[in-house]
């Protein structure tokens, strides 16, 4: 009987929680309690979610200096795309390690995980802002709200890039193999 690991359970429960958050739909209309008034914040709502085509996020950033809270709305932003890509691509790489044969899987995971690091490090860099909106408070700071997306085929060809030139991980690597388990990831996050 083949026995389960606590980072493996982990790792589904991240994977289950995300793709609930991304995938599930309130199909009835919300009302607003009596007494309570709607926020509506730009750079925010479904058109700015996740799906199985691209990763968004948003953030909100403030600051008595303008150019401040651009930067800490990106920041933000970045860090929370890291976070979602990084998931998204360790479940990737876990679930193309498991159907595969390596000779050390222990050395193999090692490298894959080193290689999920330098990927989403690099690779947010080139997200892109999609919606950017700035307003100053009442209380005379600046708020700026964005918006920042990420293309998943970026994250691909970066990881077959790198794989492609590591000697030891190369011998056992198939390119279609791993695009497809990354395409299924994706549409698992879109509810597709």
């Amino acid at each position: 009987m083949k026995t389960i690991s606590k980072n493996s359970i982990n790792h589904l429960l991240i994977i289950l929680s995300l793709l609930c958050i991304f995938s599930c739909k309130n199909k009835t209309p919300q009302v607003i309690p009596s007494g309570e008034t709607e926020v509506i914040v730009p750079c925010s709502g479904t058109e700015y979610f996740s799906s199985g085509e691209i990763f968004r996020t948003n953030s909100i950033g403030e600051s008595r200096d303008q150019v401040a809270s651009k930067k800490k709305a990106l920041s933000n932003a970045r860090a929370d795309l890291a976070a979602h890509v990084s998931t998204t691509v360790k479940a990737v790489t876990d679930n193309y390690l498991n159907s595969r044969e390596f000779n050390n899987k222990e050395e193999v995971e090692e490298r894959y995980e080193s290689l999920n690091r330098e990927v989403v490090n690099q690779e947010i860099r080139g997200s892109k802002v999609i919606c950017e909106k700035q307003t100053r408070t009442a209380q005379g700071s600046f708020k700026s709200y964005i918006a920042i997306e990420l293309d998943p085929k970026l994250i691909l060809e970066a990881y077959n890039e790198r794989l492609s030139s590591d000697e030891r991980l190369k011998i056992d690597y198939d390119y279609e193999k791993f695009k497809k388990t990354f395409e299924e990831e994706m549409s698992r996050m879109a509810g597709g």
